[in-house]
């Protein structure tokens, strides 16, 4: 009787800790400046080494970023940081302009009119 108390007790601290963990992750939809799949490439780069991001997918023709992150670790602020310092503006956040400046035509606003 002791065993089976104990091993339920167990179970029970594993689904309480495990879902825990999945409480902590959230999604964000965050609307970039991006281009192309060259931009995608480079947004989906930067966003993935902030901490705590487990999945990036930007959508190019929506040029929405959707981030799935463990909100214990990072801030909507800081993905949208982290997309701005890639060049690109995110949602009311800017694109940091050294890095904009960097960019291939091709990247900049309006620049799917020149060619790669």
């Amino acid at each position: 009787m002791k065993t089976i108390k104990i091993i339920l007790t167990t179970i029970s601290a594993v689904i309480l800790l495990s879902g825990f963990a999945y409480a902590q992750d959230t999604t964000i939809v965050i609307k970039t400046s991006s281009q192309c799949e060259d931009c995608k490439k480079r947004i989906e780069n930067s966003v993935s080494f902030e901490k705590g991001v487990k999945k990036v997918i930007l959508d190019v023709e929506t040029k929405n970023a959707t981030v799935t992150y463990d909100k214990t670790k990072t801030s909507p602020d800081k993905l949208k940081k982290a997309i701005a310092k890639a060049g690109y503006d995110a949602d009311e956040v800017p694109a940091d302009a050294k890095a904009y400046k960097k960019l291939p035509k091709c990247c900049k606003k309006g620049g799917m009119e020149t060619s790669h």
